[in-house]
C-alpha cells in the first residue's frame, strides 16, 4: 500500500442543499461519515478542508483533523492545493480528493486511485470509471462520460453521449451505449501536479463542458483511469439523494 493523504473539501453553501456537510447520517454529520470512509482506505492522514466555522466545529467535536482554508477558492481542488502547501507535503507525495458528499464511497476505490498513481511515476493524476449501464445514463448530461485509451490514459471527458455510435442512431438519437464509460469524480494527484494544476487558468474546453479535468488534458497533463469493479453509490446533491443515503446507511447499520 503506497503512502497517501486524503483531503475532503467541504463547503456550507451548496446551491441545491445548503448546509449538507452537517446533515445527519446515522447520528453523525455527513462530512464525518465521509471522513470515516476515507480513514478505512489506509490513508496516512485524512483532513477535512473547509472555510466554514460550523463545519470546523462539527469536525473538531468528532475528532476529525480539519484545516481552515480561504473563502475565495473557485473549486475543491484549489482548497486541497492550499492544504498541500500549508502541510508542507513534498512534490512526489500523493493526495486523494474525496468529495465531501460521498459517504458511501468504497474505501477500496480511494486506495485504488492512489495505488494506480503510485504505480505510474510519469502520471500526474489518477481517477476512475465504471461502465455506463443504461441508455438513459448515456444520454444524461449529468453523467460525465470518459474516453479511455487501451492503456487507461484519459483521452477526453464530456457531458455528451460519447463515443457516438454512428451506425446505431435513430432519429438523431443514439440507440446503443455499449463501451461507454461513466467518470467517477475521485482523484489522486501527485502534490507537484496538483499545485501546477491549481495554478493554471481555466481553459476553453473546461468552460465549455463545465468539467475541470479538461484543464489538465488541455495543458498536456497525464491522467490515468482505473476501472472500478462496481459503481460506487451516488453522492448527495439533493434532498432526495440525502434520503437515499440515509436509507442505505440504516440498512448497513442493521447488518
Amino acid at each position: 500500500m503506497p503512502k497517501f493523504h486524503v483531503v475532503i473539501p467541504a463547503r456550507h453553501g451548496a446551491s441545491r442543499l445548503p448546509g449538507k456537510p452537517l446533515e445527519d447520517v446515522g447520528g453523525r454529520p455527513l462530512v464525518v461519515r465521509v471522513w470515516e470512509a476515507a480513514c478505512a482506505s489506509g490513508a496516512a492522514s485524512v483532513i477535512v478542508a473547509t472555510d466554514d466555522e460550523r463545519i470546523r466545529a462539527a469536525c473538531v467535536a468528532a475528532g476529525v483533523d480539519v484545516a481552515m482554508t480561504g473563502a475565495a477558492h473557485a473549486s475543491g481542488t484549489d482548497r486541497i492545493a492550499e492544504v498541500a502547501r500549508t502541510r508542507g507535503w513534498a512534490a512526489g507525495e500523493i493526495v486523494v480528493n474525496l468529495q465531501g458528499d460521498e459517504p458511501l464511497m468504497p474505501p477500496a476505490a480511494v486506495a485504488g486511485v492512489a495505488a494506480a498513481l503510485a504505480d505510474r511515476p510519469a502520471t500526474d493524476i489518477a481517477s476512475a470509471v465504471t461502465p455506463v449501464v443504461s441508455l438513459a445514463e448515456f444520454l444524461d448530461p449529468n453523467c460525465v462520460k470518459a474516453l479511455r485509451a487501451l492503456d487507461g490514459r484519459a483521452l477526453y471527458f464530456s457531458r455528451a453521449p460519447v463515443p457516438w455510435p454512428r451506425d446505431r442512431v435513430a432519429d438523431g438519437r443514439p440507440a446503443a451505449f455499449e463501451g461507454a464509460w461513466r467518470h467517477v469524480g475521485l482523484y489522486a494527484y501527485r502534490v507537484g501536479s496538483l499545485l501546477r494544476f491549481a495554478a493554471l487558468a481555466p481553459t476553453v474546453l473546461e468552460e465549455t463542458e463545465r468539467l475541470e479535468q479538461l484543464r489538465a488534458l488541455e495543458h498536456g497533463m497525464s491522467l490515468h483511469l482505473i476501472v472500478l469493479a462496481e459503481p460506487p453509490p451516488g453522492g448527495v446533491d439533493t434532498p432526495q439523494d440525502l434520503a437515499r443515503v440515509r436509507a442505505a446507511w440504516a440498512r448497513r447499520a442493521a447488518g
